[in-house]
């Protein structure tokens, strides 16, 4: 069946959307560096920077080398203050903000703790106040978009965080507010799964389109990409690998619980209890912490060669590669990121460890990379999908 030529006025939507991405990936452009980059003729690139100049989307940035004047040389780069962002990271003990421009420039930053013991109207309302104040140091009027990581579920078919057994009830009320109170579009996704879209674009998993990341904190969790895209699930549960379960554990997980599963052999807990089990008690007591940031301190100082530091990470690889090897039995990813704190700390020495135990126990050829960014990831992934909403906005044909 013959395919019908574009119109016109798609054809010029397709021009500007691409040329609004190099100016993104690339920075400031001229015509004739557009003309290059797109393929596209002489006129038509004038057409399509006239249009984004109208539009407010472009404006003249600069020229491009001393000696070059005129029409010819204008570097056109995006307005980045055209549009604001906001990106959260909601955790169990608190929140994270950042408030960005279009370019995903960071203007402002802030984080806040909140005490478990706090009531829910109150932690809603200081983690609202938080985003208020920041969204004002950045001198952002008004948000466009906003992206939101969080644990639990997410339901695909309503894009809600739904009721999660153990996770604060201010999760849902916060969310829920914004959606009230804020005139911006409110994105919400599982932290897993945005800390993958940040490794894929930002981070260790550059340059691939299917990878599982394994996500090694206070709890455990995965993200499944798939032929470049984050897969969530029929109920928006894939990758909660915290509930698989595992030999190891003297148990099996529950509908309300995952201990007995594989949280209950790398969540940080269990890595605190490991490290002691291997004369690494000093490390313990000195991490001061049952959380993440604890388990993360402990491998490092099994790296930096402490008493029973190589059998600790022996240890600890073993019980990774078991969760891996599920996973990429039925997934064949041939790529798993080791994230959270953990993985972060064990770095390359963790990876080439649980990589080599992974060629043991599968035939399905897998290499094992240690997280560019760590922590960092949640709140990196919640801003690149509030910045391609606003910009998927922006830049659509009028």
């Amino acid at each position: 069946m013959p395919v019908s030529p574009a119109s016109p006025s798609t054809a010029r939507a397709i021009n500007d959307r691409l040329a609004l991405r190099l100016l993104q990936e690339e920075g400031a452009l001229t015509a004739a560096q557009l003309k290059k980059l797109t393929g596209l003729s002489r006129p038509t690139v004038a057409d399509l920077v006239e249009r984004l100049t109208g539009a407010g989307l472009v404006h003249v940035v600069g020229e491009a080398g001393a000696e070059r004047r005129g029409p010819n040389a204008r570097l056109y780069g995006i307005v980045a203050d055209r549009a604001h962002l906001a990106a959260l990271d909601v955790r169990t003990e608190g929140v994270s903000v950042v408030v960005a421009d279009l370019l995903g420039t960071v203007l402002a930053d802030a984080a806040l703790p909140i005490d478990a013991g706090t009531g829910t109207g109150p932690a809603v309302e200081r983690a609202v106040a938080l985003l208020e104040r920041t969204a004002e140091e950045a001198g952002a009027g008004k948000l466009h978009s906003v992206g939101i990581g969080a644990p639990g579920l997410i339901d695909p078919d309503t894009g809600e965080l739904r009721d999660s057994t153990g996770l604060p009830e201010w999760h849902r009320r916060l969310v829920a507010a914004l959606h009230e109170r804020l005139p911006a579009r409110v994105l919400v996704e599982n932290e897993t799964n945005l800390a993958a879209v940040a490794e894929q674009r930002l981070g260790a998993a550059r340059g691939l389109d299917t990878f599982v990341l394994l996500w090694l904190g206070h709890g455990v969790g995965g993200a499944v990409v798939l032929d470049g895209r984050v897969r969530r699930g029929a109920s928006g549960g894939a990758g909660e690998l915290g509930f698989l379960p595992v030999p190891g554990t003297g148990g099996l997980p529950s509908a309300t619980g995952c201990d007995g599963g594989f949280h209950s052999l790398a969540g940080s807990a269990a890595v605190l209890a490991l490290a002691g089990e291997h004369g690494l008690g000093g490390a313990v007591g000195a991490a001061g912490a049952t959380g993440a940031t604890g388990a993360g301190d402990v491998v490092r100082a099994a790296l930096d060669g402490g008493d029973g530091g190589a059998g600790f990470l022996d240890a600890l690889a073993d019980r990774v590669a078991i969760g891996a090897a599920a996973t990429v039995s039925v997934l064949d990813p041939g790529c798993v990121v080791l994230s959270g704190e953990v993985g972060l700390a064990g770095g390359a020495e963790l990876a080439s460890r649980v990589e080599r135990r992974l060629a043991a126990m599968t035939p399905l050829r897998t290499g094992v990379r240690a997280s560019e960014l760590g922590d960092a990831a949640v709140l990196r992934g919640a801003l690149l999908t509030a910045r391609d909403a606003a910009q998927d906005a922006l830049f659509a044909p009028a």
